[in-house]
């Protein structure tokens, strides 16, 4: 009786398994691309099906957003490794344990750091988003502002070569006439310090 049973399972999952190998046996070939910028797409090869993801030009050289903002423990700083193994056995005072004296003063510093650390893994937010869209902006007017600060320099020292220019071509200046009343050998006594 048992053995019946066991090959009327095997015939069963046999039958089972016989239309999946039949399905994926006649699949369509699919290619994914990622595509930078303006870069021309892949054409597709008889009946194979090519699906592009298009993305900005500066994603090109950069490591994926999935990667970016990984929880993996392979992407831990040795500092944060470092800082655990430390505190592996930690007890006493700033430890947020009930052993021994003063171990619940640990505790607030513990809640601050888990609330930092969930408000920079929070999906509202991203410095690394806010930092960029500042570059961006101050980038945006970087060019004109430099722009009109050479106009600026260039406008000076044009008046500055005009100004040469013409007191090169015109007669030397008289020299001027003594404004002071003194004699030149004529010269105040030095000033005594008090004694």
């Amino acid at each position: 009786m048992k053995r019946l049973a066991l090959a009327l399972g095997i015939a069963a999952s046999a039958l089972i398994a016989s239309p999946t190998l039949a399905q994926s046996a006649a699949g369509d070939r699919v290619k994914m691309v990622v595509v930078y910028g303006d870069d021309p797409a892949p054409v597709a090869e008889g009946d194979e099906i090519v699906v592009v993801a298009r993305m900005p030009e500066n994603d090109r050289f950069r490591i994926p957003e999935a990667l970016r903002f990984s929880d993996d423990p392979a992407n831990m700083a040795w500092a944060q490794r470092v800082e655990r193994l430390e505190m592996i056995g930690a007890f006493g005072q700033l430890s947020c344990s009930t052993a021994g004296a003063g171990g619940f003063t640990g505790c607030t510093e513990q809640l601050i750091r888990q609330a930092y650390g969930e408000r920079a893994t929070s999906g509202e937010v991203r410095f690394s988003q806010l930092i960029a869209a500042a570059r961006a902006e101050r980038l945006s007017t970087i060019d004109e502002a430099a722009r009109a600060e050479q106009e600026r320099v260039e406008q000076i020292e044009r008046e500055y070569m005009e100004r040469l220019a013409r007191e090169a071509a015109g007669p030397a200046p008289a020299a001027a006439p003594p404004t002071s009343e003194r004699a030149p050998g004529d010269v105040p006594p030095l000033a005594q310090p008090p004694q």
